[in-house]
């Protein structure tokens, strides 16, 4: 099969984009597929696009590590005169089109906002993952939660609030600030007073227009991956320093995460069945992966659903997968079999 490869891009989540498409770049040729690795914002400058699903073992550099710090996206974005004029690279679209699918890697905004995927529907290209509304619905913190809300799924307390609007802040500290389009918990503070709050503020606004100001869960943190709308192990992190924030989610030996957790079994069926009721109420196709806080008392509240979860070697998914004997290979194939269904 020809498959497009599709990472990087401008979002915050650049370099943990590239690690993931490395990785899935080499599970599928060792699984024997014709792939080559695109970066959908700086493209293929090259005049051979016909044939290069046969050169594709040119294509793959080395990706440094990730996590040492937020990526520069301003210097990503000087690497291309007509950067603000086209998202897509140069011959990008030509070459998905010209692949029988293209494997997602993207995340962060400009992979998991439901845009691309649009436009790929329009062109009739096939693709890995949800699609562009569950995408969008996911992506917007402050909808998703409303939607939780409404069809009585726990989730912490919070309000939106966007730049230069009036702040009657009604949840109390500690409190959570984030962006409320981001991921990889860039823009993501605990504020613990008024002074951290401002400076919390400033941050989350970094990154989006709007944030979302959350109450803060003291208490055990949970992931849980939903492939074709059934939930996977429940896997537990825990970081050894702070919370699970940038660092902690891509340096190795940051954090302790074990799959299966150390749940009673009730506990764990709990959380898996309000992951795939996630999964139902925002729509979600093919897999994602579900975000948990189980407080001191064992109440469970879901965070946030993940469409385009990482597929790096310290990701979530993958080790979720691996506990019920399901290679890394043998997920990705997995995942590119679901894209190509009827219903897909």
């Amino acid at each position: 099969m020809r498959v497009v490869v599709l990472a990087g891009g401008i979002s915050t989540e650049r370099e943990v984009s590239l690690s993931s498409g490395k990785m899935i770049y080499e599970a599928l040729k060792k699984n024997g597929h014709q792939v080559i690795l695109l970066d959908v914002y700086l493209g293929y400058t090259g005049d051979d696009t016909e044939y290069i699903f046969e050169k594709e073992e040119d294509w793959v550099k080395e990706i440094g590590a990730v996590g040492e710090k937020n990526p520069d996206i301003e210097a990503v974005k000087a690497l291309r005169a007509d950067g603000d004029r086209n998202f897509f690279g140069p011959n990008v679209i030509t070459l998905c089109q010209a692949a029988d699918v293209v494997f997602m890697a993207l995340h962060g905004e400009n992979g998991e906002n439901g845009k691309i995927q649009a436009c790929f529907d329009l062109m009739g290209i096939r693709y890995t993952g949800t699609d562009y509304l569950s995408s969008a619905l996911c992506m917007d913190k402050g909808l998703a939660k409303e939607l939780f809300d409404y069809h009585g799924i726990p989730t912490p307390k919070g309000v939106r609030l966007g730049r230069g609007e009036a702040d009657a802040r009604s949840v109390p500290f500690p409190c959570i600030v984030k962006a409320c389009c981001g991921g990889s918990s860039v823009g993501v503070c605990v504020a613990r007073n008024e002074e951290e709050y401002g400076l919390a503020l400033q941050e989350g606004f970094r990154y989006d227009r709007e944030v979302i100001i959350e109450q803060y869960i003291k208490g055990r943190e949970f992931s849980v991956g939903v492939m074709d709308g059934r939930a996977l192990p429940v896997i537990e992190i825990a970081p050894l320093n702070g919370f699970y924030d940038y660092k902690n989610k891509y340096q190795a030996g940051s954090t302790v995460e074990t799959c299966p957790a150390l749940l009673s079994e009730r506990k764990t069926k709990e959380m898996q069945h309000l992951a795939e009721q996630v999964f139902r109420v925002l729509r979600l196709k093919n897999y994602a992966r579900m975000d948990f806080m189980m407080s001191e008392e064992e109440e469970i509240f879901c965070l946030e659903a993940n469409t385009l979860p990482g597929m790096t070697p310290t990701s979530l998914l993958p080790q979720e997968a691996k506990a019920i004997g399901m290679s890394f290979e043998e997920l990705c194939e997995r995942i590119l079999e679901a894209s190509l269904e009827p219903d897909a």
